[in-house]
Order: C-alpha cells, then structure tokens, then sequence
C-alpha cells in the first residue's frame, strides 16, 4: 500500500493506493458511525461497485444514501448538479454530512462542485475508478461543470478530506477508457520529468497490460509529482500549477467542438500535446526529435495524434479564447520546452497556432 499527503497545513489529506481497497474496511475512509453520507456515481459504475461500498460504510454504521447519474461528458452540467443538490434538500443532509464521488473525471468533478456549494461547503472524499482521475482529476481540488461554451467553467478549488484509489478498478475499465488516461501520464513526464518520460518508454506495454507493481509506480509517481505542485501553487496564481494544463488549451476546445463526448477527455489531450509540441517548434523552442517522439509514444498507447479532419482549425480557436489562462484577454499557451520541461508562452500568433493545426491534422493518424 501507498500512502502521499497532499501538504495544505489544516487542510492536508492522504491519497492511499493499493489493489482491493473497496472491499476493505473503513480506514481509507474518514468516518464514524452514525455520520451521514451521499454516494454519487454513475450506471455504469453503480453496477460494479456501489454495493461494495455501500456494505463497508454500512458495516461501519456510516448513515448512505446514493445518486446514480448518466454515465458521459455530456452530464458533466448544471443540470446534474442541480438534481443533485435536490437529492441533498431532499433527503436531509446538514452541514455535517460528506460526498463521496465514486467514479472517474466527470463524477469526481460534479461531486466536488456540489461538496464545496452545498451550504457553502461540505466534506468531500474521492473513490476514482479510471487511470485519468487516479492520477489527475480526483487530487488537488479542481471542481467544475461544463458550459455549452466551455469546458469547466463553472466550479471551485474545493480539496477533498481523502483519495482512496483502488488500482484493481482499472481491470474493469474499458480498454478506451483505459488508454485516455495514459495521456495525462504521458503529460507528466512531457511537462515534468524526462526521466519519467523514459519509463513510460520502457513501460507503456506494461501498463497496456494492467501490470500491477508498474501501475502501481505509475500512479504513485504521478499523484506525487500533483500533490508537490498543488502544495506550492493550490490555486493557480504562481503558474506552476498551469503547467498540468499542458495540452488541455486544444483538447478542451477539440470536445467542445465536435461535442462533448464525442472524443474522451484524454484523447483530446492528447491530440493537443502534439500540437503544443508543433508549435514549440516552429517559434524554435523545441526540437523536432522530442515531437517524434511524443508521437512514437502515444501512438504506442492507441492515442490519437491527430484532430479529424471534419474539424476546421479556425473554429477550434474561438473556444482557445475561452481558455481559463486568458489573461487581460490574451491567449497563453503552456509549451513544452524538452523533455521534462514546459513553460506559459505569450504572443503566439493566430497563423502559427492555425499552421500547427493544420500539421496535426495532416501529417499524423490515431495511434494503433
């Protein structure tokens, strides 16, 4: 078992790793009998493992009631959120009560949302069940709702009182789902570590596979690498914490455009890092030797490394503008610089970005 504390003073919390958690006993679990608490998930999920849960806390004496949302980006919006806090009215839960999120990226934000508005903020634990939210999404306390016009612009920085990951979640996961979530994983040694970017060289086949001790560094090293940014830069403002948002600028926009859903998360992502590696290029900020082989390692995983050609560059870059890293209306692009390093880029022109669309979707095909 793993174990990392996230370091925010009073507000610290661990984020505990190993296989089998959910069928184990309440320790992971903040909670004492009689307490109350709101499960949310999806059908999907519910069906795997909400009864597992449902019996630990319920050994516990913990007081459950659950939510089963739609499973799907498409329900990541208000009106979700809203049914949710109706739940809550309606099944009388005070202050004192805690969400659970138990599911992947769409589940944990809209729980978190509803954690930190709920009478204006109730305690929070995170149960995720995809490779995306056990090494991005669930730590460090970004919680939103998707707009027709953006992608999570309406949320909160809201810290959960704990992480339970449980890695064997992942041999249930679909091999799609799966593989969206190795390119937040990718991002990290992109962004961070070069050296982290080597073992995912060494050891994608690996993680293909569900290798347990690989996942398991896998997962730790990225939740490690998170809470040391989260503990220096909890709320965005000294710009390191923009550095996990490398590709997100265009992946954010290629959902919105060809609707959400229609891509995943991390499959847009990763179309959007070869782009942000295309256009460090062509200002001269990175060689093409690091883009080759971003490509070769995505592909490797089945990521896509190229936008449809349905997509029209141009209309991808009016969602850029909504981007949450606008600054006195300016867009700012994170870049990477080599491997294992990245950096917030200003005054990029609208050609260069539309040219390294235009790249992106010519030169390069989904991954196998």
């Amino acid at each position: 078992m793993e174990r990392i504390i996230v370091n925010l003073q009073e507000r610290s919390y661990p984020i505990t790793i190993a296989p089998g958690l959910l069928n184990k006993s309440i320790n992971f679990f903040p909670l004492k009998a009689e307490e109350q608490t709101l499960i949310v998930t999806n059908n999907t999920i519910a069906a795997i493992y909400l009864h597992k849960i449902r019996t630990v806390l319920k050994n516990a004496r913990v007081l459950v009631d659950s939510i089963i949302l739609p499973d799907g980006e498409g329900y990541k919006n208000l009106h979700s959120l809203n049914y949710l806090f109706s739940v809550l009215l309606k099944k009388a839960h005070g202050r004192d009560t805690t969400l659970i999120a138990l599911g992947g990226g769409v589940i944990g934000d809209i729980t978190g949302f509803a954690a930190a508005s709920y009478q204006r903020g109730v305690r929070l634990i995170q149960v995720p069940t995809t490779l995306l939210s056990q090494v991005d999404s669930a730590v460090g306390g970004k919680t939103a709702v998707n707009h027709p016009q953006g992608k999570n612009m309406i949320g909160a920085f809201y810290q959960p009182a704990s992480v339970v990951v449980d890695i064997s979640c992942l041999k249930t996961l679909p091999q799609r789902e799966f593989i969206s979530g190795l390119a937040e994983v990718v991002k990290y040694g992109l962004a961070f570590d070069r050296s982290f970017f080597n073992w995912l060289e060494e050891n994608i086949d690996n993680l293909l596979t569900l290798e347990e001790l690989s996942l398991i560094q896998c997962i730790r090293y990225c939740c490690e690498l998170k809470a040391k940014i989260i503990a220096t830069d909890e709320r965005d403002q000294s710009g390191w914490r923009s550095l996990l948002n490398l590709g997100h600028t265009f992946g954010h926009a290629i959902e919105l455009e060809l609707g959400y859903g229609k891509w995943l998360h991390g499959e847009a992502v990763s179309a959007g890092l070869v782009i942000a590696c295309r256009i460090a290029e062509k200002i001269g900020r990175l060689k093409s030797s690091v883009t080759e082989r971003v490509i070769s390692l995505l592909k490797r995983a089945g990521l896509p490394v190229s936008i449809p050609s349905i997509l029209k560059p141009n209309r991808l870059f009016p969602h850029m503008l909504r981007d949450k890293k606008m600054m006195a209306r300016k867009l700012q692009l994170v870049l990477p610089l080599s491997l294992g390093k990245a950096q917030v880029c200003k005054s990029i022109s609208y050609d260069l970005i539309i040219s390294a669309i235009e790249d992106s979707q010519q030169k390069f095909t989904r991954g196998n």
